[in-house]
C-alpha cells in the first residue's frame, strides 16, 4: 500500500543521559555553533515539512522541552530508558495510522534534508527507508547484510561471521516507514538480549520477513550521521560544522582568510566581493551587502551592513 500524499510525522529520540559527556546538562542540549545538538534536528524536521515532530525525552527532567519550548515541537518522556524500540513506543499513542514516520536523534546534528528525503519517500512508497553509511573502520556497528544488492538483514558486530564483519556498509539507526507498520512492530518487539532493551533495529528485521522492501540509502559522508557521545566528538562536529559553512560562503564567492579561524552560528547571506579575516564570528542572522570587508577579531550579532562598509 503506497501512502504518496500522506503526512509526514517525526520522532526524535533524546531521552539519554550522555554519561561521557560528564555533564549535568542533557546530551542534546549541549551547544553545536551556538544552538544545543536538538535543535539542530528540530531544524530539519522542520524543514522536512513534519506535520508533527515529537521528541521523546527523559534525562533531565523538563530542561528539554522548556529549552525548545518555542519550537513547535510536541514532547514524550520516556521515565526509563529501555532502548531505542521502547524510546519510540512512548510515544507511537501521538501517531496516526495513515501517516509515515521517521525517526531521528537528538544527538545527530548534522544529516541533511536531502540525505533524509529519499528515505520519506521511499516510506510513502510502502518501502522502509534505511539510513547506512560506509565506514573504514565498523568495529561495533551493525552490519547491512545484502543479498543481489538488496537488505536482508542487520547482523551486530559481536553476531558477525568473519565475513560480515568484513562488510563496511552499516546501520546508522535512522529509518522512514508507514506508521501503521511501525506501530504493529513496535508491538512485537523482544527484550531477549544481553542488555534487556528493545530494539529500532529489529523494525527492519520484521520488515524484510514479512515482504516489506527495505530501501537502503547510503549516507554521502560519515559526518552527516556522526553523534555525539563526549566532548572529544563535539568539537569534531563542531569543527566540521564550520568548515561547510565556511565552504558554502566561499562557493557563494566570499573571500575568507582562513576558513579554519572563522565561525558562523547563524543563517548568513551575503552580496559581491566579500572578503573576511581571520577570527571571525557571525552570530545570530547577518547579512552583508556588496564588497564589505572584515576584519579580524570581530564578532558581529543579528546585523545587517551595508555596502563598502568596512569593519
Amino acid at each position: 500500500m503506497t501512502l504518496t500524499h500522506s503526512k509526514l510525522e517525526i520522532l526524535i529520540l533524546a531521552a539519554g543521559k550522555g554519561t561521557r559527556m560528564r555533564s549535568d546538562l542533557p546530551k542534546v542540549l549541549h551547544q553545536l555553533a551556538g544552538k544545543p545538538l536538538l535543535g539542530h534536528v528540530v531544524d530539519t524536521a522542520h524543514a522536512l515539512g513534519a506535520a508533527q515532530t515529537c521528541v521523546v525525552y527523559g534525562f533531565g527532567g523538563e530542561a528539554v522541552p522548556q529549552a525548545l519550548a518555542d519550537a513547535r515541537l510536541s514532547f514524550v518522556l520516556q521515565a526509563e530508558q529501555h532502548g531505542t524500540g521502547h524510546a519510540v513506543k512512548q510515544a507511537l499513542p501521538r501517531l496516526a495510522d495513515d501517516t509515515v514516520t521517521l525517526v531521528l536523534y537528538g544527538d545527530v546534528p548534522l544529516t541533511h534534508v536531502s540525505t533524509l528525503q529519499p528515505l520519506v519517500a521511499a516510506a510513502r512508497a510502502g518501502r522502509l527507508g534505511l539510513l547506512t553509511v560506509n565506514l573504514q573502520h565498523p568495529d561495533g556497528y551493525g552490519r547491512i547484510v545484502r543479498a543481489g544488492g538488496r537488505v536482508t538483514r542487520i547482523v551486530e558486530h559481536k553476531d558477525a561471521t568473519p565475513a560480515e564483519r568484513a562488510i563496511q556498509e552499516v546501520n546508522t539507526g535512522i529509518l522512514a516507514v508507514a506508521s501503521r507498520r511501525l506501530k504493529r512492530s513496535i508491538a512485537e518487539l523482544k527484550n531477549d538480549n544481553a542488555q534487556g532493551e528493545y530494539y529500532l533495529t529489529d523494525v527492519v528485521v520484521m520488515a524484510v520477513r514479512s515482504g516489506c522492501h527495505v530501501h537502503a540509502v547510503v549516507a554521502p559522508t560519515v559526518t552527516e550521521v556522526l553523534g555525539v557521545n563526549d566532548k572529544v566528538q563535539l568539537a569534531e562536529l563542531e569543527a566540521a560544522f564550520r568548515k561547510q559553512r565556511a565552504t558554502a560562503l566561499m562557493l557563494e564567492g566570499v573571500t575568507i582568510v582562513d576558513p579554519a579561524r572563522f565561525d558562523a552560528r547563524g543563517p548568513v547571506s551575503v552580496g559581491r566581493d566579500v572578503h573576511v579575516d581571520v577570527n571571525v564570528v557571525f552570530e545570530g542572522r547577518v547579512k552583508l551587502g556588496h564588497r564589505v570587508r572584515i576584519g579580524p577579531n570581530v564578532v558581529i550579532r543579528d546585523s545587517e551592513i551595508g555596502d563598502d562598509v568596512e569593519i
